[in-house]
Order: structure tokens, then sequence, then C-alpha cells
């Protein structure tokens, strides 16, 4: 094939980076993340008026959805009272402070209907789609792309035959199968590669190893890594620099001297967690696994043996969101933890667990015991966590891949010095609408999180529970 010229090359590739795209922005994406608008680079962004109707419609009420319409309007308020005529579209480089450099374009004009005949013209949806065709046919040489979480919108659209996407920038995966696990198998030949230069010293009653090689590059602080075998070997990374690492050995809770409130680990995984949470240098704790592997059981042993026995932490506070999102706890008699009170079965179950393990105490025992933990277990509400702060409380957050990145964050900055917080969940198992494996809060925590010297993450394989749970997963 002959070769073109450059300069004929050079003219194509800036006619190509001339032509920036139109997002035409959905309600559900603005609900989502109040930030969007800033979100599209050099791309130019659509609001259509519909899209402002239904956010005055969310405007009101406590819940997360609200709140954020209140924020989006606030966003908006700021571009639009800026200097620039709103028809020509406002730059965004100024109120995004150099994140976004296009312009933003509101619905100014009434536009004609061309949907199919079949197509009710008075709901939301539909009247954003007649935007899109019609701004298709304004722009024909320009991308015109709807944004929308709601997946029905963007079969409809394409089924018009729109472009249409999801919202993609706060997905931290394309493919769950490729989070973070935690642990990582050492390789048959890993000690003859990395052991000529070795060091290794005692700790208490933990080892620990300095070793050189290529490997140790790609470990990350706080991973597991394992090696099954003749002599096995279980470790946890505690420090990396460049090709060297330095790895240090667990304490074994699968051995019946290291029990925990009486529970001792039925696996690889589930030691590995039990380190985790007993580690006091470990702040923050995510815990992801089926059901029944035993993921609210450890943390609630370890919590229970670090507030009554060590008394490292002055109590244990529980929260999870309660989904079907009544936002609020509503109706319900009672306080808050009562009201909480349904949603807490399994901490009801757990704990029933946890105390038939005090068998020297008898019936009288047991029960007293049962009112000793009750104390110092508080069940809170999501909703009321905004400006809280936890002094020394071991924060437990089940069900977290339910709540979004901000709901997350809006959590986890909640904790004060000497908390630790632990988030236990199952990334196959979300409830809330629009959120999917790969933009939920707990996906986005445990990626942001992997390596830093304070945080540990495992993510538990094997169900515990019993034969036919095992057996239900598998053929059900």
């Amino acid at each position: 094939m002959a070769h073109k010229s450059t300069a004929g090359s050079k003219t194509k590739s800036k006619v190509k980076a001339a032509i920036t795209k139109l997002f035409v922005l959905d309600t559900n994406v603005l609900l989502h993340d109040p930030t969007s608008v800033y979100r599209f680079e050099e791309h130019d962004v659509f609001v259509p008026i519909m899209t402002l109707e239904e956010l005055d419609n969310n405007k009101k009420g406590m819940s997360e959805v609200a709140r954020n319409a209140r924020q989006v309007t606030r966003t908006l308020d700021e571009i639009v009272t800026g200097p620039g005529a709103i028809d020509g579209g406002i730059a965004l480089e100024d109120p995004s402070r150099k994140l976004a450099s296009g312009r933003l374009f509101l619905q100014t004009d009434a536009i004609s209907n061309d949907l199919p005949a079949g197509l009710p013209t008075a709901k939301a949806d539909n009247q954003i789609l007649a935007v899109v065709i019609h701004l298709q046919r304004r722009y024909p040489e320009r991308p015109v792309i709807l944004v929308s979480k709601d997946i029905n919108m963007r079969i409809k659209a394409r089924a018009l035959g729109l472009e249409a996407q999801d919202y993609f920038n706060d997905k931290v995966l394309e493919d769950t199968d490729l989070l973070y696990t935690g642990m990582r198998e050492l390789p048959p030949d890993f000690w003859e590669k990395h052991g000529q230069s070795m060091e290794s010293w005692k700790r208490d009653s933990h080892t620990l190893y300095r070793l050189k090689g290529p490997l140790c590059a790609r470990l990350l602080v706080n991973e597991f890594v394992y090696q099954e075998g003749e002599q096995p070997l279980y470790a946890i990374v505690r420090d990396v620099a460049g090709k060297t690492a330095q790895i240090e050995t667990l304490t074994d809770y699968t051995h019946p001297k290291n029990v925990v409130w009486g529970i001792k680990a039925r696996n690889r995984e589930q030691n590995f967690a039990l380190n985790l949470l007993m580690d006091p240098e470990v702040d923050f704790v995510t815990l992801l696994g089926q059901a029944g592997t035993g993921k609210t059981l450890l943390t609630l042993a370890a919590a229970l043996t670090q507030v009554l026995e060590t008394k490292r932490y002055s109590e244990i506070v529980m929260t999870r969101v309660t989904v079907p999102v009544g936002e609020d706890i509503g109706f319900l008699p009672g306080t808050e933890e009562e009201k909480m009170g349904p949603w807490m079965g399994a901490l009801e179950d757990n704990l029933e667990v946890l105390n038939k393990t005090d068998e020297d105490g008898g019936d009288w025992g047991r029960a007293a015991t049962r009112d000793l933990i009750r104390n110092r277990i508080k069940i809170k509400s999501l909703n009321f966590m905004r400006g809280r702060t936890f002094l020394a409380k071991f924060l437990i957050i089940d069900e977290a891949q339910n709540l979004t990145p901000k709901q997350m964050k809006t959590l986890i900055t909640r904790a004060g010095p000497g908390t630790k917080v632990v988030c236990l969940g199952n990334i196959a198992q979300i409830d809330t609408p629009y959120l999917t494996e790969g933009s939920s809060g707990l996906t986005y925590v445990v990626d942001r999180f992997k390596g830093w010297a304070h945080s540990g993450h495992i993510t538990l394989q094997r169900g515990e529970r019993s034969r036919l749970a095992d057996y239900a997963g598998e053929v059900l």
C-alpha cells in the first residue's frame, strides 16, 4: 500500500480531533453522579428540558437521590449564572476548574416530536429520545450519544437507531473477574528465583523474610501469598520497594489454640480474613464472598474478642443498607434500634452461633453473656450517619455492595481515631437500582484501597454453612 504524504495525514487528524461528540444526559446519570456534567472532557454535554423537570420532581426529601438532585441543581445554577449566552453553549473550563473543556447546552427551544406513532409522548423518557433524534438530524456530522444508567432506555434508543451508552466514569472495572482478590499463589519455583540473597528474622512469634526477585515488584502491601505442598507457606506482604519485598508469616487461626471467641478458621481464606480482622495496624478491611462463606460470623467473632476481651475498641457499631430502599426506616414501631431489628436477622443468627461456643457457663452464663453482648452492639441506620464521628469503635458495614461510591465515602470518612471499619458484601447480589457489579461502592473501595499499608481485602471462596447450602449453591 502506497504511503500518503505526512502533511495530508496531519490535516486529516486535525479534522478528526475537531469533531467532538455531543452527549445527551438522562436524569439518572445526574442523580447518580452530581458532578457528571464535568466528566466528559473535551466533548459537549446537552441537558434536555425534561431532565431538568425530572430533577425538580426529585429534589424534595432527605434521601440520597434528593440530596444529589439538589447538588446537581446548584452545579447547573453555578454554570448558568456565569458569563456566556446559553444558546451558543456555556464553556465548562472555568466552572469545572479545567476538568472539562467542552460546552454545556441546555434545551432552549421546543423540539418537534419525531417519535414513532406507537410511543406515548407524555412519558419523560420518550421526550428525551425525541430530543436525541432532533439533535442527530440537526448535527448530521457529529456523533450524538444518549448517556443513561437505565438499561431499558438504552435498549429503546438503540431500537430507534440512536447511539446510547452507560455512564462509565465511576465504573472501576469492566470485568469483575479482574477484581483484586487479596491473595496470590506463589509459583513452584518461587524460592529458587527469589531465595538467593534472602534474609530472615523473628518478631514476636512470626518469621519475616526479605526477598529479591522479579515477582516482588508485582506484590502489594497487605496482599496474602501462599504455597501449598509438603511445607506450606502462608504469609502477608509487609513492605515492597522495587524488586525487594518483605513478607511475614501469619498467626494460624485454624489451630484450636488460636480460637477467636470460640471460632476457628475452617479454610485458607478464613484464616487470611481473621489475620486482617485481628490486626490492630489494619484500619480498613473488605471481605467479599458468596452467601455462607462466613463473612459476618468471622467479623463478629473478631469484634467481640477485641471489644469484650482485649478492650481495644469501646463498642461494635453495625449498619446496613435497608434496601428495598424505603429510604426512611419509616413506619415500623419503636426506636431507631428497634426499627433496624428486622434488617438485622443475620446479626441475630450469628450471635446465636457465637453464644453457643460458651460451653462452660451453662444456661445462666449464656444468658448473661447474651445481655453483655447486646449492650456492646449498636445498630445504626445509614440515614443518620452524616456529621457523626466514631471514636475507638468497631464499625461493620453489612451488605456494602448496595452502596454507591459516594455513600461509601460518606460512611468511611466517619471513622475517627482508633476506629476499625469492616465492609462485608457479595457483589453478585446487588439490590439497588442502577448499580452494577462494576460501579458498586464495594468494588470501588476494594480497588482504591489495595496496596495501602493500613487496609486489607480478602475474597472468601468456600461456603461453610452446610452440605445442603453448598450443594444448593452449585445446582440451583
